[in-house]
Formats: structure tokens, sequence, C-alpha cells
């Protein structure tokens, strides 16, 4: 008796839990059809878009195009990565010819663009190390910076909406997120779209709450040098995290625009689903040790209940005993869940109306899934708190602290 009085109290906590992200689900999604509304100022300064690569992402070549299809005035774009060789080179070499040819035939604009090589990192992550190279290289006309990955794929109005939240000078940055979406299937990958969603719903209509997503961040130049974000960003290896911290520190929000929601169409193997939200945890851990916490507890309740409660509903039912309410309150977690799954995927459609088809494919897996993503959490955090090495774009790192990281050694 003692033990089922333990499940309910459990259980009515994460059914609370479940309502308010429900609750924040539905913010998530109204936010999105109401900003987009929005008419956009005419702050169209000159920008910088910097796309750090190594090696060969999915899609690598339709991604790179992509940045020199913006409907956007007057920009340029600057390509880095540590060392000619990198096979990503010759690809942005290919996209460049291409794009010229167009340009050509088209008689359209020609975008200034070059290659940057940034060489080894030491102190800080490979990718910091190549941002805070090529920051200083930029136009002397630049108003504004843009970040982007390499493994999104940004559509046409993307820098024209990113930019615009920073007419007014008191916004810090404006971030947008990424979207998984499976090219071809496959368990992992669709656990890896359904991990990710949870994170991308956090974001929304309050600036205090957001955070910058580095395939997405656009701040004006002048906040960029005046918060000294490259010398921060000096012994990291997240960049998004750095630069959060240092807007949070100064009091500037962060703006979530919900058009620059970026698609990153991929699959992956079990052990890259792993390894990726393994990562994002420990580096959450080193970075933003309330987030981690947060993740951290709040899944080991879930787990606890949820599975727990399956494996008592079993056990009462070989017994003889009731389990009817037991049954009845995992199935009521079980639905908020999924509505919250659905609420967030039927809102992502809006922004990324362009891939409505391979969303709506997405369904089953974002209703059905969503538990197991949540256990897969606990795993990362558990691992986080034995753990700070991790693996990224081939190389090994030691997140000593914020603002030390040591390279361990090159894998590839």
């Amino acid at each position: 008796m003692t033990s089922m009085l333990v499940f309910y109290f459990f259980a009515a906590i994460v059914i609370w839990l479940g309502i308010l992200s429900l609750r924040g689900g539905k913010r998530f999604a109204e936010y999105l059809r109401l900003d987009p509304a929005r008419p956009l100022p005419g702050f169209t300064p000159f920008v910088s878009v910097i796309a750090p690569t190594r090696g060969l992402d999915q899609g690598l070549h339709e991604n790179l195009t992509a940045l020199f299809q913006q409907e956007y005035p007057n920009y340029e774009i600057i390509f880095v990565t540590d060392e000619k060789s990198d096979p990503s080179v010759s690809v942005i070499e290919e996209v460049k010819r291409s794009v010229a040819s167009a340009t050509r035939r088209l008689h359209k604009k020609k975008i200034s663009t070059r290659v940057v090589i940034a060489g080894a990192a030491v102190y800080s992550g490979q990718k910091v190390h190549n941002l805070r190279v090529a920051v200083g290289q930029i136009d002397s006309r630049s108003e504004v910076l843009v970040f982007v990955d390499a493994d999104a794929r940004p559509q046409v109005h993307w820098v024209t909406s990113l930019v615009a939240p920073l007419h007014d000078q008191l916004i810090g940055a404006a971030t947008g997120y990424r979207w998984f979406i499976p090219l071809h299937g496959g368990l992992a990958s669709h656990l890896c779209s359904v991990w990710n969603a949870s994170i991308a719903s956090a974001l929304g209509e309050s600036d205090d709450k957001n955070f910058c997503w580095g395939g997405a961040t656009a701040i004006r130049r002048d906040t960029f040098e005046r918060l000294n974000i490259r010398k921060r960003w000096r012994g990291t290896v997240s960049d998004d995290f750095a630069l959060t911290n240092a807007l949070k520190e100064a009091h500037m929000p962060i703006h979530f625009v919900p058009a620059c929601l970026t698609a990153s169409r991929e699959d992956c193997t079990f052990r890259e689903l792993v390894e990726f939200t393994t990562r994002q945890l420990k580096i959450t851990r080193v970075y933003a040790p309330h987030l981690w916490k947060a993740a951290l507890i709040g899944s080991l309740l879930f787990v606890l209940v949820f599975f727990g409660g399956i494996v008592l509903v079993s056990a009462r039912a070989l017994l003889g005993r009731s389990f009817w309410l037991p049954l009845l309150l995992l199935c009521v977690i079980f639905v908020l869940g999924a509505l919250k799954a659905y609420v967030r995927l039927r809102a992502v459609q809006l922004p990324l109306a362009k891939y409505s088809r391979e969303l709506s494919r997405t369904l089953p897996a974002h209703l059905l899934l969503w538990p197991i993503t949540s256990a897969l959490l606990l795993y990362n955090g558990i691992a986080a708190m034995f753990s700070r090495r991790i693996e990224w774009r081939g190389i090994r790192y030691e997140l000593k602290s914020p603002t030390e990281a040591v390279i361990i050694r090159c894998i590839d």
C-alpha cells in the first residue's frame, strides 16, 4: 500500500509537469503562428555571414548553395575551416563555380565570398578557433555578423528575418534553431529528431529565457565588440553558450525568430545519436549547469514514474491485483506528452512549410517515441555527471571549465 501511495504521489507530480509542458507547447505554437505575421522593419545593413566547415556534412552542397540564394540586398559569405586539405573546401569551390555560372546567366549581382584557413586550434574548440579567426577578417562595411552551421539549410528569407530584430539596438542577438528531418528514416534518425524537438520548443516569446544557437545567430558588430566576444570565446568549445552567457550578463535580450527555424536534413546511426545527445548534455553541464540539473532531475522523475509504472502495472496484473488506476495515470502521462509533440510538430510546419510533407511523415515518431527520448536524456545527463570528454568533428576535448578546453587528440 505504501509503495502505491508513493507511486501516486510522484505520478501526480509528473502529470502536473506534463500539463505545464503542454501549456508551454501551446505558447510555442502560438508564438510561431503570430510572430511571422508582424511586418519586418526595413533594416538591411551590410552583413557578414560566417560559415565554419569541417568534413562533409550530409547535403553540404545544397546547404552551402542556400547561403548564396538569400533574398538580402548586401552581404558577404566567409567560409572558414582549419586546413586547405579539408574535404569541405572542394565542395565550397564547386558551389562558388556553380553559383557564379548561374549569376552570369541570370544577370544577378555577385556576392562577395572567400575561404579563410584558420589553422589548427590550440586553446579553444576548433569551431570556436575558426570563428575567432573569421571575425577578424570581415568587411569593414559590415554592421551585423551572422553565424550559420554547415549542416543547416536556410530558406531564402533567412538572413532578412534574422537581421530584422536588430533594428532595436536593445536586442542583444537574434537566433533561430534547427529541426532535424530524417532523410531516409530509421529509428535512430527519428529519435534524434524527437530528442532535439524538445529543446527547440524551449524557445519562444520570452527574450530573457531564450538562448543563442550557433547555427543561426545574428548580432550587431558593435555589440559583439563591446562585449568582447572574441576574447570570451578563447578557451571555450561552445560558441553559442559563451555568447548566450555574455548577453545575459549584460542584460541584453535574445530574440527568437520562428522564420529562422532551419531544417537539418540528415540521418544518423544509434552510435551517432548517443554521441550527439550525450555531447550536448556534457557541454550543457559545463556551460549551464542549472539546465543540466533540471534535465537530469526531470528525466529521472519521468523514467521512474512512467517505466517504473509499466513494471508496477505488469506485476499487479500477473498477481491478479487491481491495476486500472495506475494504468489510467500512465495513459494520462503518455497522452499529455503526445499532445505536446503533436502541437509542436504542427507549429513548425508553418515556418518549415517547404518541408511539410517530410514533417508529416515524422508524426508517428513524435507521437510515440518521446518516452524513449526522455530515457535517453536521463542517460545523457548521467553520462555528463561522470565525464567531461567529448568528441566533435573528429577531435576529442576535455572540458576543464567554461574557459578551458584541452585538445586530447585528433581522431582523423
